[in-house]
């Protein structure tokens, strides 16, 4: 079966991408299954996977703390942040692993700090870091339509006001 758009929850397209202009990213060839790739277009870093569901783009940020999940890991449709161990899946939006800093989930609830198995339990002092952590909240994935056009795939692109300013 060729590669295709993989579905996303309507709800959680990004913001200006409805009725936006596609973009050509990359060739087909380029981006086998269980890559990720990094596209940017002025300010916006998009990660694109190649997921056995089909092809996603979103923001190349982790919804925790922004570090980029094009240099994390692929599992199927759960990429990996680098960063936190934060685990999300592309397919749904939803956290599938919190990070190891703890804090907030997409819906308010509370997670603790936790230690990957092996490792000395972390301890949280009190203090501001302790706070901060505390009420950072983890995002929920958004996603930008895909689209396969002659063997390219195209990413709508929301309209950008610096781009929209430049002459």
């Amino acid at each position: 079966m060729p590669p295709a758009p993989a579905p996303y929850p309507p709800h959680l397209q990004a913001p200006g991408t409805s009725g936006a202009a596609f973009r050509p990213v990359t060739s087909i060839e380029d981006l086998p299954e269980g890559s990720l790739r990094r596209v940017t277009f002025d300010d916006l870093d998009l990660l694109l996977a190649h997921t056995p569901a089909g092809l996603v783009a979103t923001d190349d940020r982790c919804p925790h703390m922004s570090a980029p999940l094009s240099i994390g890991e692929l599992d199927g449709c759960v990429v990996g942040c680098p960063l936190h161990e934060g685990r999300f899946d592309l397919c749904t939006g939803d956290v599938v692993q919190m990070p190891t800093t703890g804090g907030l989930d997409p819906d308010g609830a509370y997670h603790p700090t936790w230690s990957p198995a092996g490792r000395e339990p972390k301890v949280d002092p009190p203090g501001t870091k302790a706070e901060a952590r505390r009420l950072t909240r983890v995002r929920r994935l958004r996603y930008y339509p895909v689209q396969i056009v002659d063997g390219r795939v195209e990413v709508a692109i929301p309209l950008i006001a610096e781009s929209a300013a430049r002459p």
